[in-house]
């Protein structure tokens, strides 16, 4: 998994973020194959800032709290990480502080799977899907939706510099359930 933010030792709580964006090699990134959409957005602030790869742009929500992210898949996926580039000493108020990652087969259905403070956070902040039982280490869904329930300060609207969303990678070879590392073990791995 990728590097934790620091986290206290209230459980749910996210103090700050990192600066450099550290993913390990086993997950691949899934919003590429994802439809997008905000519940609202100033113009200019819509859902492609979130996707641009820039740390200078951002979405900025417009409208009553809360404000929803809604990532659909076309098929169902596995996904393990979301990662959330704020920026508490840019963007202050507009700041979230509260979130909740939600995840279902489509609007209808949706639960919460994780909810999480941040406080005063500055960088990449990384939050496992994983559940509470160590067998679990992702969640299989057609659809994620992220809602900033509240804001630093008080504030109404949210900026969200940049989010991303990880899964495991597939194995190469299918239907087997463990994966070889070796070339010669690839090379025999199949029967003809």
């Amino acid at each position: 998994m990728a590097t934790e933010s620091s986290e206290s030792e209230e459980e749910g709580k996210i103090r700050g973020g990192n600066d450099k964006l550290i993913i390990e090699d086993d997950l691949r990134e899934m919003s590429k194959n994802a439809a997008w959409s905000v519940s609202s957005c100033k113009p200019g602030n819509g859902v492609t800032t979130l996707r641009d790869d820039n740390l200078e742009t951002y979405w900025q929500s417009d409208g009553l709290q809360p404000h929803l992210i809604n990532i659909q898949f076309q098929k169902k996926v596995k996904l393990q990480l979301v990662v959330l580039y704020v920026d508490f000493k840019l963007d202050e108020s507009y700041t979230p502080s509260k979130i909740s990652i939600r995840a279902g087969d489509g609007f209808h259905n949706l639960k919460e799977i994780k909810s999480v403070e941040l406080v005063k956070p500055t960088g990449w902040v990384c939050l496992s899907l994983s559940g509470t039982d160590p067998r679990e280490t992702f969640v299989n869904t057609f659809m994620l939706q992220i809602a900033i329930l509240s804001n630093h300060l008080n504030g109404r609207d949210t900026h969200i510099r940049q989010i991303k969303v990880y899964g495991p990678r597939p194995n190469p070879i299918p239907r087997q359930p463990f994966q070889f590392t070796s070339m010669e073990f690839l090379t025999y791995s199949t029967l003809r």
